[in-house]
């Protein structure tokens, strides 16, 4: 057995940011916040890891959204891949599922501000 953290990679769809985490990740959780609706145009599926852990191997493209005065929005200015969430509270960042390079090995853990949901949205039933 290797000590030797799993790096798990990822970015969004032209490639201008690319990012990796060399530690744990959270579970996928589906925030359903009218922010998260917002700049994701559905709900959002985010797991977290320490910031330790995140590397950004290339962040050209990368531009951060100040959404509210705790916390940022990280996206792809080229391309519009919403990547990220980070509360300037916390030493962790939240990486959206969807930019993980396959396999992800993640399980959706929970979800969140379901009363924020839209008209026809259908909140996914948990294992």
């Amino acid at each position: 057995m290797s000590d030797t953290p799993k790096v798990v990679t990822g970015g969004c769809l032209c490639g201008g940011v690319r990012w990796r985490v060399s530690g744990e990740l959270r579970g996928v959780i589906n925030c359903f916040c009218g922010q998260c609706r917002k700049t994701s145009g559905h709900h959002v599926a985010a797991t977290r890891a320490a910031l330790a852990d995140f590397h950004l191997d290339s962040d050209g493209t990368l531009a951060w959204y100040h959404s509210s005065a705790r916390a940022r929005r990280g996206f792809c200015r080229q391309c519009g891949g919403n990547l990220f969430w980070q509360n300037a509270d916390l030493a962790t960042i939240s990486i959206m599922a969807g930019s993980i390079d396959d396999p992800t090995g993640l399980e959706t853990i929970d979800n969140i501000y379901v009363e924020d949901a839209s008209d026809y949205q259908i909140i996914p039933v948990l294992k």
